[in-house]
């Protein structure tokens, strides 16, 4: 339990202290953000800063901070450390960045500020990783609601029609409110029902930390040891299976369509950084949950076997705050992860826009590009959820680390100080090793022995790190921010 608290208390501060500390090196200022300056009754829409956060949070959310940390607890208590450290120094940067910088761009999307910052090659390999990420993103948060949708009414006394529990059924209704959201101006929809969707979300997350701190369960204190039953290693798989609640590059493309309706630059350390510590805290809680109500990290991982992810959520809901948990479960995980795949698909559908130079304001070019969108996404949740969900890490860590890249480079290219620039750059230098390494590693990828993969993952990272500090050295005339 200690471990927990002082866990909870150092993303506290971390929000306090070190978010002013990027804050300072970014330098928001006065100009007109692209809500105030464009405003085009779409995507590009004021809201209010508060409005703004919970939006923010419920699109990066989802499930990702509940089941990525619960599957990251099968490591053991290690997972607390990179869900605090890698949220404060890395994601919680990452997603300011990112929104930041679009903002400044006219609200841009990742891949635009990518041929921006690190050229035009940069940019079309951002455009196809962005939209299959998006594509898998959205597919993702198809297949985990449904999945719990049906698991409800399975466990259900009474008579339940058969069409309830077909997953197909749930798959089809969830697509169609997609068709919706990805479709409507951001105010009608996303902004209206999203902070009521946030609120929940947070409620959940206090009341299951509550059951789980006097309901009686153990909460397991802190340590190195790899606790995985199967035997997989730390570095790197624990750092891909969490990337919601830690670093995630979904959220690279997420921040630009926040940054579309924020007011004052002043604004993105709270929306920013702060939704992403909040999900942090999410994701720790559920994490500590986890290996609490099931005793062991081997009884954990026999649940999310046996039961599945969504399964899992609800056995743990259920139990430890009875009927309320239940519900809590319905409207957190079924809820919540839809908010996430519509904006998924909605930020996809923006990236095509740009390729493309659809004029989005008619509602004809947003049907060209959404329902080709969806119709891939449909095809795409009957594969299996877990091959779905590797793929769906790895590709977010990789974003991830080229985001971060992204962000370097325009903290060079305009002027910033050394030091200041070593935000971005270290953690950019970490998700670089991460991410070639699991690949090499991963039965999804190469499958080479941790003797070639490592060393790689260092180097690949150090040749990075030697090209940032090469290119800082070279850059003469800053770039206007």
């Amino acid at each position: 339990m200690i471990s927990l608290i002082i866990s909870l208390a150092v993303l506290l501060v971390g929000y306090l202290v070190y978010s002013r500390v990027v804050e300072k090196v970014f330098a928001p200022d006065d100009r007109q953000t692209p809500a105030i300056a464009i405003n085009d009754g779409v995507d590009c829409v004021p809201m209010k800063p508060w409005r703004a956060f919970l939006v923010q949070l419920l699109n990066i959310a989802g499930t990702g901070p509940i089941f990525g940390a619960l599957m990251g607890a099968c490591f053991g208590p290690v997972v607390f450390l990179w869900i605090v450290f890698g949220s404060i120094l890395g994601g919680a940067v990452h997603d300011f960045m990112s929104g930041m910088i679009s903002s400044r761009h006219g609200g841009s999307s990742i891949a635009e500020l990518s041929g921006i910052y690190l050229g035009n090659a940069a940019r079309w390999v951002m455009r196809i990783f962005s939209i299959v990420l998006l594509v898998l993103t959205g597919t993702v948060f198809v297949n985990s609601p449904a999945a719990l949708i049906v698991t409800l009414f399975e466990n259900m006394n009474s008579y339940v029609a058969p069409i309830f529990l077909d997953i197909k059924f749930w798959i089809v209704i969830i697509l169609l409110y997609y068709v919706l959201a990805t479709l409507l101006p951001i105010d009608k929809v996303i902004g209206k029902l999203y902070p009521v969707f946030g609120v929940i979300l947070i409620v959940m997350a206090v009341s299951v930390l509550g059951g789980t701190l006097f309901g009686g369960y153990k909460i397991p204190e802190l340590t190195l040891e790899d606790l995985h039953p199967q035997g997989l290693p730390i570095w790197p798989f624990m750092f891909i299976t969490v990337a919601c609640g830690a670093i995630s590059g979904f959220h690279a493309t997420q921040s630009p369509m926040v940054a579309k309706c924020i007011t004052h630059e002043k604004q993105g350390r709270s929306i920013f950084y702060g939704a992403m510590i909040a999900e942090a805290v999410i994701a720790l809680i559920w994490a500590a949950a986890g290996v609490a109500f099931y005793g062991t990290t081997q009884m954990l991982n026999d649940a999310l076997t046996n039961l599945k992810q969504s399964g899992t959520v609800y056995e743990i809901s259920k139990t430890m705050l009875g009927t309320v948990g239940s519900v809590l479960a319905v409207i957190g995980v079924v809820v919540c992860p839809i908010t996430s795949g519509d904006t998924a698909f909605r930020s996809a559908r923006l990236i095509v826009a740009e390729i493309t130079g659809l004029d989005q304001k008619k509602i004809r070019n947003r049907l060209i590009i959404t329902l080709p969108l969806l119709a891939v996404g449909a095809v795409l949740t009957q594969l299996d959820f877990n091959v779905l969900w590797r793929y769906f890490s790895w590709s977010n860590q990789t974003l991830a680390m080229i985001s971060l890249w992204v962000a370097t480079a325009y903290l060079v290219k305009t002027g910033t100080r050394k030091y200041g620039t070593l935000i971005t750059a270290l953690p950019a230098t970490f998700m670089s090793a991460v991410s070639l390494t699991y690949i090499l590693m991963a039965s999804e990828g190469f499958r080479l022995s941790s003797s070639i993969a490592y060393p790689a993952g260092i180097v690949f990272a150090a040749v990075l790190f030697g090209v940032y500090v090469y290119a800082y050295h070279k850059v003469k005339k800053p770039l206007a921010a």
